[in-house]
């Protein structure tokens, strides 16, 4: 079984954690209970973030999140792995988050891929 736990660093930037539950012990607090889902960003935030994500970005993300390798996304989007990785790493800082996977969430959550 999986959990996701969220949480907000003090510099306001949304992290998340998946939880593999394995110990089936009555004496290990359970993870069934409810988690407080971490607060929405503020909406002027979001569009700020959006205005940095150019229409070439959202393709990126969005070849990305179909679980394509990132040479396959490359050629796919006739760039060099190389430029690719580059303008992920870009994005990645843009919106505050440390994997190409976290951005791909972002844009998912935010509805733009």
């Amino acid at each position: 079984m999986f959990r996701t736990h969220q949480w907000m660093r003090e510099d306001g930037v949304e992290q998340a954690t998946l939880v593999r539950h394995t110990v089936h012990d009555s004496d290990v607090p359970s993870l069934h209970e409810p988690l407080v889902p971490a607060p929405a960003p503020a909406h002027d935030d979001v569009q700020h973030l959006q205005e940095g994500l150019a229409d070439d970005d959202l393709q990126l993300l969005a070849e990305i999140a179909t679980g394509v390798t990132t040479d396959v996304a490359a050629r796919h989007l006739e760039l060099s792995t190389r430029t690719l990785r580059r303008r992920l790493r870009a994005i990645c800082d843009h919106l505050g988050v440390n994997t190409s996977i976290e951005a791909v969430v972002w844009a998912a959550r935010e509805q733009l891929i």
